[in-house]
């Protein structure tokens, strides 16, 4: 559905997946990562966390809903957002890590909508949205790279959101767009991850190019993008993001975020 009104979605960004916003009178944390810099090791190799995040969870303040793409990843659920977890009520994240996190923690399958009480009355809907971690169909990639969801919240008189999760997929963003778009703010994970031995090193999240691309798909009038910094095995940051949203004439909708 499109967007019913202008109002303004302040996000902040840490570092990383990691952005907080408020949205319906709820306070939403995407993708908690706020370990110190340091190496994990996971099948296959490891992974380099190379800048600290901007914010500690203490400094945060309350957090109501925490949008987890995928729980299986470090970049994406480290040490310190698994604690985190712990004090807050409410999880959303794919079917299997649904299970995987316990108590708190609810999987969404694709379209799959969950209702939410808003403070001073109505709800907000929050959609799960099909992603992929990888090129190919969901059937090749998830076995490797694993289950991973998006998110569309929705509301009464609230401005449509969109936050991705780690998808390297624009034929999912034409699905979502479909049912949703236009879509006031996009919360664009990006980054170009590449590991040489995934997929003959090909994209397992979006690049620059394709944000921007995503951006157009989607008609998004904001565009915040995540999930290019702070981590060694992102091959593109801010500059290329500047770069492509400037040649694809989008720079005007490319918000970098309140940092910290």
């Amino acid at each position: 559905m499109p967007s019913t009104t202008t109002e303004q979605i302040p996000v902040r960004v840490f570092g990383g997946p990691t952005a907080l916003f408020e949205y319906g009178g709820l306070r939403f944390l995407t993708d908690p990562t706020f370990d110190a810099p340091r190496e994990y090791h996971v099948p296959g190799g490891r992974l380099t966390k190379t800048a600290p995040s901007s914010a500690a969870p203490a400094g945060l303040g309350r957090i109501d809903v925490v949008l987890l793409s995928h729980d299986e990843h470090p970049d994406n659920l480290d040490d310190s957002g698994r604690t985190l977890l712990a004090d807050v009520p409410l999880t959303l994240t794919t079917p299997g890590g649904g299970r995987r996190l316990g108590p708190g923690a609810r999987g969404l399958a694709d379209w799959e909508s969950i209702e939410l009480d808003r403070p001073g009355g109505g709800t907000i809907t929050v959609t799960g949205v099909p992603a992929v971690h990888g090129p190919g169909t969901r059937e090749e990639v998830e076995p490797i790279t694993g289950q991973v969801v998006g998110f569309v919240l929705t509301g009464t008189g609230l401005p449509t959101v969109y936050v991705s999760g780690d998808n390297a997929s624009l034929d999912l963003v034409k699905e979502i767009a479909e049912r949703f778009g236009p879509v006031d703010t996009a919360i664009l994970f990006a980054g170009a991850p590449r590991f040489d031995v995934l997929f003959d090193g090909a994209l397992i999240v979006l690049d620059s190019a394709q944000a921007a691309d995503a951006a157009t798909i989607l008609g998004a009038r904001r565009v915040v993008p995540v999930h290019y910094d702070s981590w060694a095995h992102f091959t593109e940051g801010r500059d290329e993001l500047v770069a492509a949203f400037t040649d694809a004439g989008l720079l005007d909708r490319l918000d970098l975020g309140a940092r910290g």
